[in-house]
């Protein structure tokens, strides 16, 4: 596989508005700078590009206008570029809130699309890197659900009672998905992290909640980049129920969680690197492609939509999955909770299955049925019914299935059908 990277700066002026909170938070420091991190491959006969934005969430049109942006800059279609946002909470307003879609910043986001199609083509433009790719998983504990349903199925949201926290047993995805991009001379060139949580660890009351900040995904970036002197990706998965342990309480969980976190992904690399027969990927083919469901509007969630989404009865989802090899990435439109994800995560047939969240487009929280049953914050915010979590899975699952019958179209030669038997395991 060939890459090129690179990244650039995309902080707002100190004195925007910050998005995720208060609909009148303007910024008056800052701690780090915001990036979209950018890296295309080129596997022999195609082109994708993956970008990573610092951004709480990007509107569906923007999302489109980026993506044929970048692909025009190499003939390529759509498809083949794919991006996440890290849910920063300390960045500007790129998506349209219902209740205040005035806050949304146009001249931000005309500019955004520019800048990225630029960085894309500087990349396309730089010397390219052969690579082999490896994949990785590992457990960390970082996170936490914040959802405590009780025993009669209501939910009370942790970050209102922290006294919860001890007892949260809710499910919590604590998996670090981890590609590695290495060049031939044995050198790591590029590390890819993805993991559920929030980007609220550095966000606090008073001056942590207006400063432009990047939060743990900017400390696990500069952590990797600095020891290993490889470019370094974060991609945050499904983490709409999902905080990170210390989750708003300023500068120190900010680093302590992202420092964690790039830790654990170095063991990762460390790990996948050194068994090559196991972790480094056999064929590096590159597929993508789109699949969509669509789900019924909410009547009281009607109202409350981004003028874009209103007079609608029901709303079309999209689910973008882009594969290397065996690896795959799933594109969700939007926060997306940690039980999905693990549901497209086990029903996929990729070996490994990796979650890019607000990817096609910012539709508010995408729950579980019970989600909405049991109350809480995340099923109140839903925009569609109950079915929608599950259509969700079951469309993410059909674009994971096409994508692997392209990699791999003939069965006898599927990854899992050349490992040995029960039967023969038995007789061993």
């Amino acid at each position: 596989m060939k890459i090129s990277f690179g990244k650039t700066v995309i902080s707002p002026e100190i004195g925007t508005k910050v998005a995720g909170y208060g609909t009148e938070d303007y910024s008056v420091a800052k701690l780090d700078d915001l990036y979209v991190t950018a890296l295309a491959m080129d596997d022999g006969s195609k082109k994708c590009v993956i970008l990573g934005f610092d951004l709480l969430g990007i509107d569906e049109a923007y999302i489109k206008k980026i993506r044929q942006a970048c692909a025009a800059e190499f003939g390529g279609e759509e498809a083949q570029v794919i991006l996440s946002c890290t849910h920063t909470h300390s960045g500007p307003n790129v998506r349209t809130l219902g209740r205040c879609p005035s806050i949304f910043e146009k001249d931000f986001a005309d500019a955004l699309v520019l800048k990225v199609a630029a960085l894309v083509k500087s990349i396309l433009a730089h010397e390219w890197i052969e690579t082999d790719v490896y994949f990785y998983s590992l457990h960390c504990d970082a996170n936490v659900n914040r959802r405590y349903v009780s025993s009669n199925n209501k939910c009370s949201f942790i970050p209102h009672r922290r006294d919860m926290e001890r007892i949260a047993d809710g499910f919590a995805d604590k998996e670090v998905g981890v590609l590695a991009f290495r060049k031939k001379n044995g050198e790591i060139a590029y590390i890819i992290g993805n993991y559920a949580a929030h980007p609220l660890a550095s966000h606090c009351p008073g001056i942590g909640g207006h400063r432009i900040s990047a939060d743990y995904p900017g400390a696990f970036r500069k952590y990797i980049e600095e020891e290993t002197g490889a470019g370094c990706m974060f991609l945050s998965g499904a983490a709409g129920d999902m905080v990170p342990k210390g989750h708003e309480t300023g500068r120190a969980a900010s680093e302590a969680v992202g420092v964690k976190l790039a830790q654990a992904a170095i063991n990762g690399v460390i790990t996948a690197t050194r068994d090559k027969a196991s972790y480094m990927l056999t064929t590096e083919t590159l597929q993508c492609g789109f699949t969509y469901t669509t789900a019924k509007m909410r009547e009281f969630r009607k109202k409350l939509l981004p003028p874009f989404y209103k007079g609608k009865e029901e709303l079309t989802y999209e689910i973008q999955c882009l594969s290397i090899g065996d690896v795959c990435l799933v594109g969700v439109p939007g926060e997306m909770v940690a039980e999905l994800g693990q549901e497209i995560k086990w029903h996929s047939p990729f070996r490994k299955t990796f979650i890019l969240y607000c990817s096609t487009a910012y539709m508010d929280y995408l729950c579980h049925g019970n989600a909405l049953v049991a109350g809480g914050y995340e099923g109140r915010e839903q925009y569609t019914d109950s079915h929608t979590g599950l259509k969700l899975v079951n469309a993410a699952v059909e674009g994971t299935y096409q994508l692997y019958e392209r990699t791999f179209p003939n069965p006898d030669e599927w990854p899992e059908n050349n490992e040995p038997s029960l039967v023969a395991l038995k007789n061993c």
